[in-house]
């Protein structure tokens, strides 16, 4: 049997995140080779995850970073089973790792961020070996992207809620930035204004508005006004544009970004949140 010392075993574990005594282990069954003690702590962590595959991964991090050059933004959520592992630093470095690579790389979507190769294997099958070294059940479960003349990022303390918000100048003070993506945060609005909200949206809020004034005991000729009265509230509540700031209520978020540049709006924003 090769004679394993502990700088050795410190070596792996450096290399692969896994415990003291696991790297030990595949170092003894590898007879002191590290590629393959490599290999053999992957196939545990494959091995381990397959076994956690139908276990709920509902903690974890959302995260949000935007390109050097402010014009496009990216977002992931990465799961774990539990918060205490959510909140390990090298879980969310892991986030990172992985943020940093779709900013490089530019994938078209999910499936095209988990095929992208992140330290010699894809993406996909980092997380699984990640995995299989803490026992959780690790998935990357959301990815999203946003383009524009100026991108604005917001996580949330805790990592469990984030924003990107884009808008159509650049070079205005990063504070108005910043107040409209942690606006999209607290206020979670379903769009950017009010005639791009979804058919079906409108729909089920006309017909809430109606049902609310029969019950109420409205004609009938003034059911289609009372819940068009309605669905105006709503957009005000629920398009981004249309709502008011939250640091001050007198002035919606178009009217906020006006009175900074009048040719200033927002463009397009996501929101993602974890157990929030």
């Amino acid at each position: 049997m090769a004679n394993i010392s502990a700088a050795d075993v410190a070596k792996l574990r450096r290399l692969t995140g896994a415990g003291m005594l696991d790297c030990k282990k595949a170092l003894e069954e590898a007879e002191g080779d590290f590629e393959k003690a490599q290999e053999i702590i992957r196939k545990r962590g494959q091995a381990i995850a397959n076994k956690r595959a139908d276990r709920e991964a509902s903690e974890g991090v959302v995260l949000a970073k935007v390109a050097a050059d402010g014009k496009k933004g990216m977002m992931i959520a990465l799961n774990c089973e539990t918060d205490f592992v959510a909140k390990n630093a090298d879980f969310i470095s892991l986030g990172y790792s992985i943020l940093d690579l779709a900013l490089s790389s530019n994938p078209a979507d999910l499936e095209a961020l988990k095929d992208l190769q992140l330290e010699g294997m894809k993406v996909s099958e980092k997380v699984t070996e990640k995995s299989g070294i803490t026992g959780e059940k690790f998935e990357l479960s959301f990815f999203a992207r946003i383009e524009a003349e100026a991108v604005q990022p917001y996580i949330h303390p805790g990592n469990k809620l984030a924003t990107l918000v884009g808008f159509n100048k650049a070079g205005i003070d990063v504070q108005v930035y910043k107040d409209v993506a942690m606006q999209v945060a607290a206020m979670n609005p379903v769009a950017l204004d009010k005639d791009v909200v979804p058919e079906k949206i409108l729909a089920q809020e006309l017909e809430i508005g109606r049902e609310q004034a029969r019950r109420e005991g409205k004609p009938e000729d003034m059911v289609e006004k009372i819940a068009q009265g309605k669905l105006n509230k709503f957009f005000k509540e629920s398009t981004l544009l249309n709502q008011e700031f939250v640091k001050d209520n007198k002035m919606t978020i178009r009217q906020y970004l006006q009175s900074i540049n009048k040719e200033l709006t927002a463009t397009g924003f996501i929101r993602y949140t974890l157990n929030v």
